[in-house]
């Protein structure tokens, strides 16, 4: 059984997100979307508020499953999870430049592998903080969320449907 980590932060799930993870899910028998985050940090959902909503999301897949992460390195969460691979989305050269220094870093502290996946040309735009900027100001993020994330989200974040 090959299992793949999908990290991130999550706050909150996208669209695009949810694009990486159903490919994810196509290609390893088991995927765990793992919500790394730091307590220190404010976000806009706990870190168990994501893991829900990231369950919600994806409860029409059978292989994928969510847990979080505080205050540990990627490299120990996957021997943890006995994952010999982490999978992550780029929606361009941006993300490649940010996510490459971290990858190789991951491959000198333990021979962890990553992948990258190109995300959906039609989702290059989404990201959790444009997401929650838009909805913040009363913009409809309907198309960039999952259904599950929507009312949370608008709740949270101050405005209505």
């Amino acid at each position: 059984m090959t299992t793949c980590v999908c990290p991130g932060s999550f706050d909150p799930l996208t669209l695009g997100h949810l694009d990486v993870i159903e490919r994810c899910a196509a290609l390893f028998d088991d995927v765990v979307v793992t919500v790394l985050h730091n307590p220190d940090k404010q976000g806009t959902f706990s870190a168990d508020e994501r893991v829900d909503l990231i369950e919600r999301s994806v409860a029409h897949l059978d292989n994928v499953r969510a847990s979080a992460y505080a205050n540990t390195l990627l490299v120990d969460v996957c021997r943890e999870l006995g994952a010999p691979l982490v999978v992550k989305g780029l929606r361009g050269e941006t993300d490649f430049s940010y996510e490459t220094p971290m990858a190789t870093m991951n491959r000198a502290l333990s021979g962890l592998e990553t992948v990258f996946i190109p995300g959906n040309p039609g989702m290059d735009h989404l990201s959790s903080s444009l997401i929650k900027q838009v909805a913040g100001l009363g913009g409809d993020v309907t198309g960039m969320v999952p259904e599950p994330v929507i009312g949370p989200l608008l709740e949270r974040v101050g405005a209505s449907r």
